[in-house]
């Protein structure tokens, strides 16, 4: 994979996970998925850590409703694939942990509020990510990485370092 997302959690709530999202080292928006948990929840859990591709699904429901809402940009809905125990993982528009039925969102920005994370202008935000992927799409495979903010590293982001699930970032 020539090119890449990298989403590191930032903070967590109550039920929501915030993140900022790069592609090739690049912020380009913020993600909110639901808190990490022992045992999936189907909708109610964050994608887990590790390195997973990305692919067009063409099919169900959502991918029409885009369609309809944005045609000449919409190729298929944008789905982490190959995550074990876990299908139908999109990258989509929504604010609130109760809208990404364990899924990524999106937005520009972010509020903290009663204990959780919101995203504000999920659909600007939407509309960037999207057309940045798809187009690499057409022409490569493109992965996304889903990493913790490392404690050890302190606010230093791993953008230019390898992660390994039990060490962090790793120069």
């Amino acid at each position: 994979m020539k090119s890449g997302l990298k989403v590191i959690r930032i903070r967590q709530g109550n039920n929501s996970t915030l993140s900022e999202i790069y592609l090739d080292n690049q912020f380009v928006c913020y993600g909110l998925e639901d808190i990490p948990r022992e045992k999936k929840i189907l909708g109610s859990t964050c994608i887990p850590l590790g390195i997973y591709r990305l692919g067009f699904n063409r099919n169900g429901g959502m991918n029409g409703n885009y369609y309809d809402r944005y045609p000449k940009m919409h190729r298929g809905m944008i789905e982490i694939k190959d995550i074990p125990g876990f299908s139908y993982v999109y990258i989509h528009i929504g604010n609130t942990h109760k809208e990404t039925a364990g899924c990524l969102l999106v937005g520009t920005q972010y509020v903290f509020e009663k204990g959780d994370y919101r995203l504000v202008q999920s659909v600007t935000a939407y509309k960037k990510l999207y057309s940045l992927l798809a187009e690499l799409m057409v022409r490569e495979e493109v992965g996304i990485n889903i990493v913790p903010l490392s404690p050890a590293q302190g606010d230093k982001l791993c953008l230019d370092t390898k992660f390994d699930k039990s060490q962090g970032c790793i120069p």
